[in-house]
């Protein structure tokens, strides 16, 4: 991935960092003394992938927790409710979920009761599939003190009955009660849940992660890599509401070592597709005077992207809609000469739907757009039903590239797979697991497997700004690589997305092997 044509077959590293890389003869005449050989009998190798974008915490404790994704209707979403709760002690929280009412037999907004009739005794808050809305039943909105008399914050909504009484439905800030709960201790041993995490996602191929989840997960990776225990490199955002107390602490984004550094601070302009709370330049098809919701109202937000930058932390902000997206250019636009000043490097997390005059402006900003391929190949069915043939740039990593972005690929984990080869398969092809639709969903946006990849390497790294010494495999460059058993350069597209990892070296140490 350094621009050669061919391939190396030899790789020397020392002390953690590549000495030489090339053809195996001249490799080996750079050997002084004693070293270990590693024989991959022809095997591919590529540099390690960064998921430039996954919440481990989330991920880490939703592994064991209940799964509701694929469920064909509420019927079977309560059957699986009623199950899960079974394994679990009177009064221990239920989270998990990932619950889509859009992909159900019948589309129905589920409500509080209905979780009450399978375990009235134990709280549940289940976030959607998208994260944005969650469903919990009625001994959670106790715990989490939400009645008819809490009033709907700003930027979020108490979904209520004809009485005002809460159904059960809390989308976008409504829902940050409930994100506390199962953020708590009550949710088991993070360090524990981090730890299996870690083991994860080597083994599908991850060397670095860009962690968008709470301080108590930046804690807890922070005491892993005190205790030697980081065998992936961590970018570590800073929530919105612990931004003023990182700028007293005098944090910065790249502050940090070789294993851990401290990223930008993560806001949220809008919603999400799924909870069709996207904020959107039109009303969603069918749905008058709905055009999603502003979650952080524009004056705020340039606040907000003005006063981080001053304290050099670079910004990254959840925009899906497009007029979401056009306002967050706007705001980075505003406090241009500052960023550039500070070397900042802002990202818009996801940029799903775009305007076309707006693509350009990314590059011209310095914008990178931080994308999630399988949000695509995921969404594909409720973006035609919710935007119909409005000209928009969707999913726009083709446009963004062309137009001179540098475009940054994630999963979005554990609301998708945190799986790269997942993310991969759907860049190049537009089409999901099941290989669908036939030809890809707006082709035109598709890139090549070079282009997939590089976006999963280099573009996370230059995105950390860790480019000078991570995401390639060249001299001088950490010794990140992954072991994999097909060369995805010569395989078919449709089996991207079905290639395994057999070994991840990260710092020039196995860290995982199958």
């Amino acid at each position: 991935m350094d621009g050669t044509a061919a391939p190396a077959d030899a790789i020397l590293s020392v002390d953690g960092v590549i000495a030489a890389i090339g053809a195996h003869e001249d490799v080996v005449a750079r050997v002084e003394g004693a070293v270990e050989t590693i024989d991959l009998d022809g095997a591919a190798v590529l540099p390690g992938l960064i998921d430039a974008h996954i919440h481990t915490g989330a991920f880490a404790r939703e592994i064991d927790a209940l799964d509701l994704r694929g469920a064909s209707s509420l019927d079977e979403a309560l059957a699986r409710v009623q199950r899960y709760a079974a394994t679990r002690e009177p009064g221990a929280l239920i989270i998990g979920g990932r619950w889509d009412s859009n992909a159900w037999d019948v589309p129905v907004q589920p409500d509080r009761h209905s979780l009450d009739r399978v375990s009235p005794d134990r709280p549940i808050a289940l976030p959607s599939i998208d994260g944005h809305t969650v469903w919990a039943n009625t001994l959670a909105l106790q715990v989490a003190g939400v009645s008819a008399a809490t009033p709907d914050p700003i930027g979020g909504e108490i979904v209520r009955d004809e009485r005002g009484e809460p159904t059960g439905i809390l989308r976008e800030s409504a829902r940050y009660p409930f994100k506390d709960l199962m953020y708590s201790p009550l949710a088991g041993d993070l360090l524990a849940q981090l730890r299996t995490a870690q083991r994860h996602l080597l083994s599908i191929g991850l060397t670095g992660i860009h962690d968008l989840d709470g301080e108590d997960v930046r804690a807890a990776y922070l005491e892993m890599h005190e205790r030697g225990e980081l065998d992936l490199r961590v970018h570590k955002s800073i929530p919105l509401e612990h931004l003023d107390q990182a700028i007293a602490e005098g944090r910065y984004t790249g502050q940090g070592d070789a294993w851990f550094t401290t990223g930008p601070v993560k806001i949220f302009s809008d919603g999400a597709l799924g909870s069709h709370t996207s904020h959107m330049s039109e009303d969603f098809v069918g749905q008058h005077g709905n055009h999603g919701m502003e979650v952080v109202p524009y004056a705020d937000l340039v606040q907000l992207v003005g006063r981080a930058a001053a304290a050099g932390i670079a910004v990254a902000t959840h925009a899906i809609g497009d007029q979401a997206n056009h306002l967050v250019l706007n705001a980075y636009e505003e406090h241009l000469a500052v960023s550039r000043s500070r070397g900042l490097r802002h990202r818009i997390e996801h940029a799903q739907h775009i305007r076309r005059d707006d693509v350009a402006r990314f590059a011209a900003l310095g914008v990178l757009p931080s994308l999630q391929p399988t949000h695509c190949t995921s969404d594909i069915a409720i973006a035609e039903a919710l935007l119909g043939d409005r000209p928009l740039a969707n999913y726009a990593w083709r446009s963004l590239a062309d137009a001179g972005a540098r475009v940054v690929f994630g999963s979005d984990a554990p609301i998708e797979d945190p799986n790269p080869f997942h993310g991969i398969h759907a860049a190049v092809t537009r089409r999901n697991k099941h290989g669908r639709p036939p030809g890809g969903w707006e082709p035109e946006e598709r890139v090549s497997v070079a282009e997939a990849i590089e976006a999963f390497t280099v573009g996370g790294s230059f995105a950390a700004g860790t480019e000078h010494t991570v995401g390639r495999l060249a001299v001088g460059q950490a010794c990140d690589f992954i072991v994999v058993d097909r060369d995805p350069f010569t395989a078919a597209a449709e089996e991207l997305r079905d290639i395994s990892v057999s070994t991840t070296v990260v710092g020039g140490r196995v860290r995982h092997q199958r």
